[in-house]
């Protein structure tokens, strides 16, 4: 076999990537947009050793689960991976997804797990966007979504994810930009004004924020965008983010508010949050809400429970608890998520929550080797830990802490089921059994899916 090679090839699962798998001569080949149960025409695009990726050419038949995807961008853009398989595969793919990590890095053979939880409106979720803006080959103004591993604009102002408001917002946006002659920002030569469109909304208050990144420190005729969108109903929060560095990151440090103010609040559950454009806040607030209460639930409290919530961001879950614990105790390393999360306790009137700046894996262990010290002879405990790590997981040092403390529960919420299990690995070598497994579908449409676990403590 040689690269550029066609080949008929029968789908027969797909992987972590929502890529199709297929197999010819003993080589397995990953393409990009086939789905279980397709056969399809493809060209090798690259090989090694014993696999390859090959590009989809052409169906010859389809799958019985291969449904018409709703954004004709489907293919192009790099947001939705698997927007052609039929939404319960999709369910089914994702839980599949999270038992075979755990069996094979984690070396699970007995997982409880429990009916994966999914949408009912598996679409216009997303109550974020972010929209690089730029510019085509003729020169005309344009916004969308980056296409795969790139960074070029694939032009879309109606993603299939996003709400409808989306694209009122962009067209007042490029209109105001086109009429007054305000340049996007070009990646290659660092110049040019607007770099990004930010979005956010409010679920449950229905209030709407724009944000618009610039490479400088002021708009030009900027009042006369405000006049135009102040005109959609919610509206409340229209603001300039200044980033001038050469950078991928889109956020920069100073954000100045053009009209209204600078966060808008939205609720889930009975706590409120006030969100600004650089907070970290779940895009799904509807999974969301069924997760959060699913770590509640696992945490079993009764009132009486000291709990630590660790990697908290803006106290989204740490808040959950307080209602249910005796005291919560959040670490998350960014210090404006956490100013963010004692504000939030404060307008919700929690006073059984404080918050720490600092890595998990400094702070815990810190904590544990002071109260050591001060205490000799006991031992720093918590009822319940639970912990949200980014996709990396929990480095050594923070889940021997987490041992020592003896916690009775653990309650784990992972966003990368490989690194999930590889954790729970060590954390069920060393006292704890693992007793519910359950999936929520915060991203439909795409590859990533959330896990919730309970960890109960062995007596010995």
């Amino acid at each position: 076999m040689q690269k550029n090679d066609e080949l008929i090839l029968k789908i027969e699962d797909m992987g972590v990537d929502g890529a199709g798998i297929g197999k010819s001569d003993g080589m397995t080949f990953f393409v990009k947009d086939a789905v279980i149960g397709d056969v399809v025409r493809a060209k090798i695009i690259k090989l090694k050793k014993t696999y390859g990726y090959a590009r989809l050419m052409e169906l010859l038949e389809a799958s019985a689960d291969r449904v018409e995807p709703n954004c004709p961008y489907y293919r192009q853009c790099g947001g939705c991976q698997i927007q052609a398989l039929s939404y319960e595969k999709q369910l089914e793919f994702k839980e599949n997804k999270v038992r075979n990590n755990l069996e094979r890095i984690g070396g699970f053979t007995k997982i409880p797990m429990e009916p994966i939880v999914g949408m009912d409106e598996p679409y216009h979720y997303r109550n974020k966007a972010q929209f690089p803006v730029g510019t085509d080959k003729e020169g005309h103004i344009v916004t969308g979504f980056y296409a795969g591993r790139t960074h070029t604009i694939i032009p879309n102002r109606d993603c299939a994810l996003g709400l409808p408001v989306n694209r009122e917002i962009l067209d007042i946006v490029i209109d105001f930009m086109e009429k007054y002659h305000i340049s996007a920002y070009d990646e290659k030569t660092g110049k040019g004004l607007v770099r990004h469109i930010l979005i956010r909304c409010g679920f449950s208050s229905q209030e709407k924020m724009v944000c618009l990144i610039i490479n400088g420190k002021s708009l030009p005729h900027g009042e006369k965008l405000v006049e135009a969108l102040r005109k959609i109903d919610g509206m409340t929060s229209i603001s300039l983010n200044c980033n001038t560095e050469r950078t991928n990151v889109i956020l920069g440090h100073k954000t100045i508010v053009l009209w209204g103010q600078e966060y808008i609040t939205d609720q889930i559950g009975d706590i409120s949050y006030e969100i600004s454009p650089v907070s970290f806040y779940q895009v799904n607030p509807v999974q969301t809400e069924v997760l959060y209460g699913l770590a509640c639930e696992y945490a079993g409290l009764t009132g009486n429970e000291t709990v630590w919530d660790l990697y908290c961001g803006i106290g989204t879950i740490s808040l959950f608890l307080a209602g249910k614990a005796k005291q919560v105790y959040g670490v998350e390393i960014i210090p404006q998520a956490i100013e963010d999360a004692r504000k939030n306790a404060e307008i919700n009137g929690i006073e059984n929550a404080e918050f720490y700046v600092g890595k998990a894996e400094e702070v815990l262990p810190d904590y544990y080797r002071k109260y050591e010290t001060e205490h000799p002879g006991e031992h720093a405990h918590a009822d319940v830990i639970v912990v949200d790590p980014p996709r990396k997981g929990c480095v050594q040092r923070l889940l021997e802490t987490m041992v020592r403390m003896e916690a009775e529960r653990i309650v784990y919420v992972s966003c990368d089921s490989a690194t999930l299990a590889r954790d729970l690995k060590y954390l069920c070598g060393n006292g704890y059994e693992m007793k519910k497994v359950r999936t929520v579908d915060m991203f439909p449409h795409t590859v990533h899916v959330e896990t919730c676990v309970l960890l109960q403590r062995r007596t010995m």
